[in-house]
């Protein structure tokens, strides 16, 4: 086991930044040490978000742009270890997620498509760097994600029934414990992507705090009842998906020439999000147990609240903080968990989440120049 710190980066489909947890790593226990959030300017936040809902580039912008990216990952580095105190030459290595820009799991040639150069991180910050974690998941078969279920069941699974729900750009949904007693996961839809958007175009704010702007509309029942007939809530699992289907497209094409309200939009959107994953809990886990949130959108308050009220009495919700996984940086933790599998020659895959035809070890390995 090659035990000690690690460093996990991650910028998921918000594209806001880029989260650097520094962790140490045992066989069965993982504490956080240091933690700090590098922050996208604008140009460059603009530049992946119009790259999802318009995926096309061309292939000089795209080349700057998987080095821009890996600039802010190894940013993010130099940043953790500064307020950390800790030396680069005491970090066995990163994990490094990169940025999504497109995920295509069900097409026959499919792929995914994670920016941010792994050499130039290797290479900016000394430290021996693990990334393209989906890609070894995919060649078995695999929709390459989620990835983060196998290392909630390695944190969080203490045998009580209990889903792990992270609430980024999609929701993920982790079952530990359910009637199969199988560790099960997938994507079950948007999460914060359409919430922002839509906050964003009418209120000029980055996201809904709290879920204030929802909470003072009202769920427009037709909206929402046509945008729940989207094939993706009724496909079996193991799926995925991210903000190549999931974008204002998508939602321009439900909401047509509608007049409504901006606010109850919002409103309908939130419901949206709380809907497709109790639904989902309620499947997995019919009769009862706990629903612990990470991820920005533990951070809003209403959309708690909905899904504690959908839930009902016999389910408990709580922030994965309280049970020793911070919220805001799970995932990173995650991608440092991941990197310590990789150096252990351990798979960090599930088949029961993926669909792969077997446990593989993930990443790829790019070493620090020696001087």
């Amino acid at each position: 086991m090659h035990e000690g710190l690690y460093i996990g980066l991650m910028s998921g489909t918000s594209a806001d930044g880029v989260d650097a947890a520094l962790v140490e790593l045992r066989h069965r226990s993982i504490l956080l040490i240091a933690s700090t959030v590098k922050e996208y300017g604008p140009q460059l936040r603009s530049a992946v978000t119009e790259l999802n809902n318009k995926p096309k580039i061309d292939l000089a912008d795209y080349i700057r742009l998987d080095n821009y990216v890996a600039r802010s990952f190894a940013s993010a580095v130099s940043q953790l270890l500064a307020e950390s105190t800790v030396a680069a030459a005491d970090i066995i290595a990163v994990g490094s997620h990169g940025q999504t820009l497109y995920h295509l799991p069900n097409d026959p040639l499919g792929g995914t498509l994670q920016i941010g150069n792994p050499n130039l991180i290797a290479a900016m910050t000394g430290i021996d760097t693990i990334a393209d974690f989906r890609g070894a998941d995919m060649a078995q078969g695999g929709q390459g994600a989620p990835l983060a279920p196998a290392f909630h069941a390695s944190v969080l699974g203490n045998g009580e029934p209990r889903a792990v729900v992270n609430l980024g750009g999609i929701a993920n949904i982790t079952i530990l414990n359910g009637p199969s007693g199988e560790t099960l996961g997938y994507d079950t839809g948007p999460a914060n992507s359409l919430m922002d958007l839509w906050c964003q175009k009418y209120t000029g704010e980055p996201f809904d705090r709290n879920g204030a702007w929802a909470r003072s509309g009202s769920v427009n029942a037709e909206l929402l009842n046509n945008m729940l007939l989207d094939p993706f809530f009724n496909a079996p699992a193991p799926k995925s998906t991210g903000l190549d289907y999931f974008n204002y497209e998508w939602l321009a094409s439900y909401l047509g020439n509608s007049a409504d309200r901006a606010e109850n939009v919002q409103a309908t959107l939130l419901e949206l999000t709380a809907l497709s994953i109790t639904k989902e809990i309620h499947r997995q886990l019919p009769d009862n147990g706990s629903l612990l949130l990470c991820g920005g959108g533990a951070h809003n308050s209403f959309l708690a609240e909905r899904l504690g009220a959908l839930l009902g009495s016999d389910f408990t919700v709580a922030p994965t903080s309280d049970y020793g996984i911070d919220v805001d940086f799970c995932e990173a933790m995650a991608f440092a968990w991941l990197a310590f599998r990789h150096k252990s020659g351990l798979p960090g895959n599930l088949t029961t989440v993926t669909g792969a035809a077997q446990p593989v070890v993930l990443g790829g390995f790019y070493p620090a120049p020696k001087n």
